[in-house]
This record gives structure tokens, C-alpha cells and sequence, in this order.
């Protein structure tokens, strides 16, 4: 299970602002890193998205130090990170909001296998939202019998 993930944002309370809307939980900041911002659903799965200021990088410590924070002013807007994530606002309010904030924002069928909602965070990173007529297609796509037929694998590698 994946409990926590980090982005980057040009904007990052605004960002976490917006989703924490979508989301309908709440942000606060991230007391760790300047200028960074936790989006919280309180679920009793512990999720959290921090967003942190663009061009920030994960470096590891020398030792026994913990992770360091730093900033590349030349990094990309573009990344292949990305998460997809039910919430439990409607595909409606999805797109009115996505269309307040100017960002991009379609639905998406990846394949026949399931929906998304790409959701254009400052049009530079996609969250796949899955509002809750979603996820249970997306949820019977990610059964091990599925994964195999769609993989053509006849048995999944143990971790």
C-alpha cells in the first residue's frame, strides 16, 4: 500500500489547496521542507500527498543523515511521476474545478480496461482521479487473473 507521495508544484499551497478540495480533506504545512504542503483525506489508510516547491530534489544524506531537500532551478516541468487516486468528489465537480483552475482535465479510457480522469495539475503533472463510479471497474482491472491475461503472463513474479 502506498500511504504517502510527493510532487512538485510551481504554486504549492495553492496546489495543495485545489487538492485537498478534490480530495475533501484538508492541507496544512508540511513543517519538514519550506514552502511545503501535506493534503490530507484522514482515511484510516494514512494517505497523504506532500507537494513541494518546483525543482525540488530528494538527495540522499552522507551517513547516518537523513534525506536532504534541495533546489535545482533548472529542473523540468515534466515528469513521469504520476498516481492515481480514488477521491470521492463526482467527475462532475472534477471538471468544474479543473476548469476554474485553467488546468487540463479530460476523461480518459486507458485500453477498455478502465477510466480515469486526467487531472493536469498547472498543466504540468497528471493525477489520474477516479471518482466513485470508477473505481470499482478500475479495481476488477487489478485482480492477479486480470493482470496475467493482460500481461500474457501465466504466473505474476512473488515479491
Amino acid at each position: 500500500m502506498i500511504h504517502h507521495i510527493s510532487v512538485a508544484a510551481n504554486n504549492p499551497k495553492h496546489v495543495a489547496l485545489v487538492l485537498a478540495e478534490v480530495w475533501q480533506g484538508q492541507m496544512m504545512p508540511f513543517p519538514v521542507h519550506e514552502d511545503s504542503y501535506m493534503v490530507i483525506p484522514f482515511d484510516v489508510y494514512g494517505t497523504m500527498i506532500e507537494v513541494c516547491p518546483h525543482g525540488t530534489e530528494l538527495i540522499p544524506g552522507q551517513g547516518d543523515e537523513e534525506i536532504q531537500f534541495m533546489l535545482n532551478p533548472t529542473a523540468s516541468h515534466y515528469t513521469a511521476t504520476h498516481a492515481a487516486i480514488s477521491v470521492p468528489t463526482s467527475e462532475a465537480k472534477i471538471k468544474e474545478i479543473g476548469e476554474r483552475e485553467g488546468w487540463r482535465v479530460v476523461r480518459c479510457d486507458r485500453g477498455g480496461y478502465f477510466e480515469v480522469i486526467e487531472f493536469w495539475i498547472e498543466n504540468q503533472l497528471l493525477i489520474e482521479l477516479l471518482p466513485p463510479e470508477f473505481t470499482a471497474r478500475y479495481l476488477s482491472f487489478m485482480q492477479p487473473e486480470v493482470l496475467k491475461q493482460f500481461t500474457g503472463t501465466l504466473e505474476l513474479a512473488a515479491a
